[in-house]
């Protein structure tokens, strides 16, 4: 009888680990970056899993002399170092760059998915508290190294956008917007903050943008997803998957755009004037599906999420569906790669890298965690044509790689990219805890600004 028994238990147990070995298998993709991403990707069947493909590139730094490979007929310098996990860039009308040094807030939860976070965040280089602060830097000499690099703003909560709109400097806290009374120039503020408006914070989305709208008045905020697929159910997401208008006269806020699982990057397109994103789409369906994207954006668009994804494609893990949605259900632009997390975004009109580089998107990826291999881990560039769309069968073109070593280690992970006054490129890197600033290796004439004019078609 208890040799029965054991039989009994060994069969149990060789049939439940032979169900975790299936489960827990990484999904290696079959599809190339490349075929996943353009106008028009390769959308493969999704292939669901329980346990989800772990793959994030072991975070280790930059070694001395070290610094990541720029493309042909660009050069690649430190603008700054010795930074605390720099995420966020932006310009101010004098030409000093502001850093947001932050991080997620402190997290709640545990179980199985708490400890997969844990482990992702310390593996990728993000497990560290946030600094939640915000420094100038400035390159008074014009020597492309930021010399000034002093405290501008503390005691935030998870900082991240940054906006000039009127007298203010709008900052966008994981959990309210708020802002300083500012003077140009100024190089530290100790003013108490306004609080504009509140929404939810925290998250497995924690980071808002801000910017100003193209009216002038109004700014243009990000709220990602508190989950994958609204794991929670929907009530933990309100206000969240969305880009919101905020009103700051009137401290009120609309819902400009839904479905938008994470978006983070955010600017004004030059021509059309029109509002573009970047969105970070949803994991374990695969390594190949579905590509995080770049869009234009339009007042009352839906993206899908958690329903939809990539223009209609249902996704039949979120309960209750939603078949309704679909017709309506916007399409996004251009398919940027499966899984490459895609977050900064900035257009070429400040641009002094060449003409190859002078009518584009640039896009900031952080890399992947979900993928085998990884995907991401680099800044492109997207040609855009005289419609104010990427051009017909335009390809990425990768500006700055190397952040990968050649054991697959992160040295490090871009994130935020602007302009700076010289028309360099600026990447901010939270795993090197540096600022790299891209140029032209010849020198470059002033950019010709693009001429406005009404969108003729995709």
């Amino acid at each position: 009888m208890r040799q029965r028994i054991l039989i009994g238990l060994a069969l149990v147990l060789i049939m439940v680990g032979s169900l975790y070995l299936y489960f827990a298998q990484p999904d290696e993709a079959r599809l190339s970056v490349a075929a996943v991403s353009g106008s028009r990707p390769d959308i493969s069947a999704p292939r669901v899993q329980i346990w989800p493909t772990i793959k994030v590139a072991d975070a280790v730094g930059w070694k001395q002399g070290e610094m990541p490979t720029p493309a042909a007929g660009l050069k690649v310098n430190a603008f700054a170092s010795g930074l605390d996990h720099p995420r966020w860039l932006y310009r101010l009308p004098n030409g000093d760059v502001l850093v947001a040094e932050t991080n997620s807030p402190p997290r709640k939860g545990g179980g199985i998915a708490g400890w997969v976070m844990d482990y992702l965040l310390n593996k990728g280089g993000a497990g560290v508290p946030s600094a939640n602060r915000i420094t100038l830097l400035r390159d008074a000499d014009g020597d492309g190294v930021a010399e000034v690099k002093q405290p501008f703003l503390t005691g935030l909560n998870s900082p991240y956008g940054m906006a000039l709109l009127g007298p203010y400097l709008y900052v966008a806290n994981t959990d309210a917007l708020v802002r300083y009374p500012f003077t140009p120039g100024q190089t530290k503020i100790d003013a108490k903050p306004e609080v504009v408006i509140k929404y939810p914070g925290g998250g497995n989305h924690w980071a808002r943008n801000v910017i100003v709208a193209e009216d002038g008045q109004s700014l243009y905020l990000t709220v990602g997803s508190s989950t994958n697929i609204a794991d929670n159910g929907l009530d933990a997401e309100k206000f969240r998957a969305n880009i919101l208008q905020v009103f700051p006269d009137t401290k009120t806020f609309r819902v400009f755009a839904a479905g938008t699982r994470n978006p983070i990057g955010l600017a004004i397109e030059p021509r059309t004037k029109a509002l573009w994103t970047v969105v970070n789409e949803r994991d374990m369906l695969g390594s190949d599906t579905p590509p995080d994207y770049l869009s234009a954006v339009e007042a009352g668009d839906n993206f899908g999420w958690p329903w939809f994804y990539w223009g209609g494609y249902p996704d039949h893990r979120v309960k209750p569906e939603n078949p309704g949605l679909q017709e309506y259900v916007k399409r996004p632009d251009y398919a940027l790669g499966p899984h490459v997390a895609a977050l900064g975004l900035t257009f070429a009109a400040d641009s002094r890298l060449g003409p190859q580089f002078a009518d584009g998107a640039f896009v900031g990826q952080h890399g992947s965690w979900n993928r085998l291999p990884v995907s991401g881990y680099n800044v492109v560039y997207i040609p855009f044509g005289d419609n104010g769309f990427p051009a017909k069968g335009a390809k990425e073109v990768e500006v700055l790689s190397g952040f990968l070593d050649a054991k697959g280690q992160a040295r490090g992970r871009p994130v935020g990219v602007i302009f700076d006054a010289t028309g360099s490129l600026l990447v901010a890197d939270d795993v090197g805890n540096k600022i790299w600033r891209v140029s032209s290796a010849t020198p470059q004439p002033a950019p010709t600004p693009a001429a406005s004019s009404k969108p003729s078609g995709k």
